[in-house]
């Protein structure tokens, strides 16, 4: 059974910065995800990136929403990894943050 799960994380940016960061950072936050990610394919629909990427043998898929203060992760867990969306939320959200820190 698919769990959709969706995080929010705040950023103060703006959208064509946060846009860059994420372009650029997209891989990195993906080997944060417990058993890291492979035949990723992401395509940018203006300020939303759709993706997927099989994690642990299974396909997961979503998109990131970016608005000039905030960038909505909504992805779709698969079987298993719907168990542990907790740990992977946390994750995210963390390694998304700080991806999105203003320096």
């Amino acid at each position: 059974m698919s769990k959709p799960v969706t995080i929010n994380i705040p950023h103060e940016l703006g959208a064509a910065e946060a846009k860059r960061r994420i372009e650029n950072g997209f891989e990195q936050l993906g080997a944060q995800i417990p058993g890291g990610l492979a035949n990723v394919t992401k395509a940018w629909r203006d300020d939303v990136l759709d993706f997927s990427a099989l994690v642990m043998g299974q396909t997961i898929t979503g998109k990131l929403n970016v608005a000039a203060n905030v960038v909505i992760v909504e992805v779709v867990l698969p079987g298993l990894l719907g168990m542990i969306a907790g740990k992977i939320t946390g994750q995210v959200k963390k390694q998304g943050t700080l991806l999105l820190e203003k320096k």
